[in-house]
């Protein structure tokens, strides 16, 4: 299970700017921020949010990598699914604009709408059950604490890739990645389960 932008494409998110653009004050999480609002308040915000990441969703490019790890993942057997904080129809169309939509079949792209935000464990355990599934089989893929912290809360191995980023949290972190590209070395020619069980 993979993170989208910034992860399995090149981030293009700027949250300052987002949070700016919102009247969101510096900080807060945003999707928390606008449910801490009344309906009325937010219902206009969660729309412009809509608007500037559907913008940012038709820019989208791969990360250096990830061609190449989705198409072995895919060959190996391996179940595909995407649990993003944005929206399916936006995550759909980032797919579609970086060119890995062909993997990921659209009912294992969770967004907001489908599941409750990360750092909630509810998508994974979501694409869990529908793959028939345990959490000893899963592996979260993502570049932030939200991402790690869900797959944490879920039970399922942890991967932080880094792509540049100094930030590091090690105590949600079951293994650190500098890129796709070093997460495909690491599992080619490898049982999944049997590549990460010596860290776990």
């Amino acid at each position: 299970m993979f993170d989208l932008d910034g992860t399995l494409t090149v981030a293009q998110h700027n949250f300052d700017d987002i949070r700016s653009a919102l009247g969101i004050p510096p900080g807060h999480l945003i999707l928390e921020y606008l449910d801490s609002l009344p309906a009325r308040q937010a219902a206009p915000l969660r729309g412009r949010l809509d608007d500037i990441e559907a913008a940012l969703s038709t820019a989208a490019r791969p990360a250096p990598g990830a061609r190449e790890l989705l198409t072995m993942l895919r060959a190996s057997g391996a179940r595909l699914g995407i649990l993003t904080r944005n929206t399916r129809d936006n995550a759909l169309a980032a797919l579609g604009a970086a060119g890995l939509a062909d993997f990921f079949a659209a009912e294992a792209v969770l967004g907001r709408g489908e599941a409750a935000p990360k750092p909630s464990a509810d998508g994974i355990k979501q694409l869990l059950a529908a793959w028939n599934g345990a959490s000893d089989d899963g592996l979260m893929i993502g570049d932030v604490h939200l991402d790690l912290a869900a797959g944490r809360a879920a039970g399922v191995l942890t991967v932080h890739v880094s792509a540049g980023s100094h930030r590091r949290w090690p105590e949600l972190t079951d293994h650190h990645l500098l890129s796709l590209s070093q997460l495909y070395d690491v599992l080619q020619g490898h049982n999944l389960k049997a590549a990460y069980a010596r860290g776990r």
